[in-house]
């Protein structure tokens, strides 16, 4: 931990977002370990991932968004509220143009530019997009702890990145089971599994790249990334954990990944 401390906050972003983009491999590599996972289970744990994300998005990034701002007096809440806007307002643009087929969705469905790209590549381009946010919130967080605002520390990044790893598991599994499902062979169905999670680095190393170089920004990058996450729950994660009759037990499995994400962040800051 000493030694990760010294590290610049780039390097310990690429690390925690490896470690991340691992725990998407890991999900992922439940393809090998089951012959299949009933849709009931996967959604449970796209309500789990919805509810991390959730949390994250308040305790890790808005609310210390809003102390940076204090300073701000009675228009504190404007960086916090101005970063929100656009973050969802750019992953609204990255939906609209990228090509992209929800998880219970059949191809006829696919969003973004039209184009002729097979169902199991716009799949993973949905999970990809999940991503880029989650990427760019981890960097952003680190990023914020070089910075050196007190509400910014190395442990509420650290649990930040925990949280986006363990919610990470079940978004691999989401990708690598469906694929299995439509005649992929498990390595394959792996490999894009897996896939979906390295965009998660390179948004990081952007995000901490951007707030260390121009510290100003910082409260609004921090309230942009979680403005782009909830664009994400709402858009895509919450109505995927629905799609299937399993409303119910997708609600109590995003009550739990909020808490876990809740407890952690609370724990380690």
């Amino acid at each position: 931990m000493e030694y990760f401390a010294t590290l610049s906050p780039i390097v310990q972003a690429l690390l925690a977002t490896f470690f991340t983009w691992g725990m998407t491999a890991l999900g992922a590599a439940m393809v090998f370990a089951a012959k299949d996972i009933s849709k009931r289970v996967l959604d449970i744990m796209l309500g789990f991932a919805a509810g991390v994300m959730i949390a994250a998005s308040y305790w890790s990034l808005l609310a210390p968004a809003i102390e940076m701002s204090e300073h701000m007096g009675a228009f504190k809440f404007v960086p916090a509220a101005v970063g929100f806007v656009l973050g969802a307002a750019f992953l609204r643009l990255v939906d609209r143009f990228l090509p992209h087929l929800h998880i219970h969705a059949p191809r006829s469905e696919a969003e973004g530019v039209k184009t002729d790209w097979n169902s199991s590549i716009l799949l993973v381009l949905a999970i990809t997009l999940h991503n880029i946010p989650e990427g760019l919130a981890v960097g952003v967080a680190f990023g914020a702890v070089a910075a050196g605002y007190d509400s910014a520390t190395l442990g509420g990044a650290l649990a930040l990145a925990i949280g986006i790893g363990i919610q990470n598991f079940p978004e691999g599994t989401a990708v690598s089971v469906p694929l299995r499902r439509q005649g992929l062979s498990r390595a394959r169905s792996f490999f894009y599994g897996q896939a979906s999670g390295a965009v998660e680095p390179i948004a990081a190393v952007i995000g901490a790249a951007t707030v260390f170089l121009a510290k100003p920004i910082l409260p609004y990058a921090l309230a942009f990334a979680a403005g782009a996450m909830i664009f994400v729950v709402v858009e895509e994660v919450i109505p995927e954990s629905q799609a299937s009759g399993y409303g119910d037990q997708a609600t109590m499995g995003c009550i739990f990944g909020f808490t876990v994400m809740m407890i952690l962040d609370v724990a380690l800051s």
